[in-house]
């Protein structure tokens, strides 16, 4: 009986590790945390809102593209102006992709990840971020129709 229920906790765990996020300064295809490196070397104001007047009513500012330096430290400061929650998430776009998945199926789902913030209207947050490998990636904003609504754009890493 021993034997059963360890076997069965063991299958669990890569389950409950995948379930709980990345955490700390854990290195992501992105980068990761800048808890206790370089001051940053810029802000960078990231509005979320509305506008339901566009095709796309969903909207970045910056829309289109940011583009960061390989080691730059940043400090993301990121505002939900609109009247509806946002979020913001960067990483891979595969990562992104599944990521949205999960959410089309979980809209409520908590996160506790460095590489994103979740805003109700009116709140605000920072993301202190380090982009230490050159590559393609993408912000977004993940919860269902926002993405498909234009919420997404290019993150560059040069």
């Amino acid at each position: 009986m021993k034997t059963v229920i360890l076997t069965l906790g063991l299958a669990f765990l890569p389950t409950l590790g995948l379930a709980s996020g990345t955490h700390g300064s854990e290195q992501m295809a992105v980068g990761m945390p800048a808890m206790h490196g370089p001051k940053p070397s810029r802000t960078i104001e990231v509005i979320m809102k509305e506008d339901y007047d566009k095709d796309a009513p969903f909207v970045f500012e910056p829309s289109a593209e940011m583009t960061f330096a390989e080691g730059e430290t940043v400090r993301l400061h990121i505002v939900n102006k609109g009247e509806e929650t946002h979020e913001f998430v960067m990483d891979t776009m595969e990562e992104n992709a599944e990521h949205k998945e999960l959410m089309a199926k979980f809209p409520e789902m908590e996160h506790d990840d460095p590489n994103a913030v979740r805003l109700a209207p009116g709140e605000e947050a920072e993301i202190l971020w380090t982009f230490n490998k050159a590559g393609n990636f993408e912000f977004a904003c993940l919860l269902p129709g926002h993405y498909e609504g234009g919420m997404h754009g290019a993150l560059t890493v040069n």
